[in-house]
């Protein structure tokens, strides 16, 4: 395994594992408006402009395969976080999370996890950090981790 830069040429396997795991964990427990936010979200076309702005966007590969992807937005919040279902469970969120954290530029790192995820973060170290909040549609625990 090892991590690496997103390319233009991973956005569509990218997306694939995104919207693969994120079906799997997260839609349903969330109204269809959700599913459709992050479906926006998760298009190869909204990877690419926010390749494009101060995001990073990394990926864990494996024999050629995505196994894991984590988007680091402005140095300082986890946008997105998912593995692949085959893979969870293999350290690969963790891999993702450290090398990301080693580029965040803020003492503090925020993320908006979604309701499933929440244990998965507390692993990595973070913290809860105000009420379960929504926004069009995808419902969010507010989360921290100090550095």
């Amino acid at each position: 395994m090892h991590i690496r830069k997103l390319t233009h040429a991973d956005l569509p396997r990218a997306s694939a594992l995104c919207l693969e795991a994120f079906t799997q964990a997260v839609a349903p427990s969330l109204p269809e408006q959700g599913a459709q936010t992050f479906a926006a979200v998760a298009a190869e076309r909204a990877f690419s402009e926010r390749m494009e702005g101060d995001n990073l966007i990394l990926l864990c590969e494996a024999d050629g395969f995505i196994c894991g992807l984590v988007e680091l937005k402005e140095g300082r919040h986890v946008a997105m976080l998912f593995v692949a279902p085959a893979w969870q469970r293999r350290g690969v969120g963790a891999r993702l999370m450290n090398e990301a954290l080693k580029h965040a530029r803020s003492q503090v790192v925020t993320v908006r996890a979604s309701l499933p995820s929440v244990a998965a973060y507390l692993s990595y170290g973070f913290e809860l950090a105000g009420d379960v909040g929504e926004f069009a549609g995808l419902v969010y625990q507010p989360m921290e981790k100090t550095r």
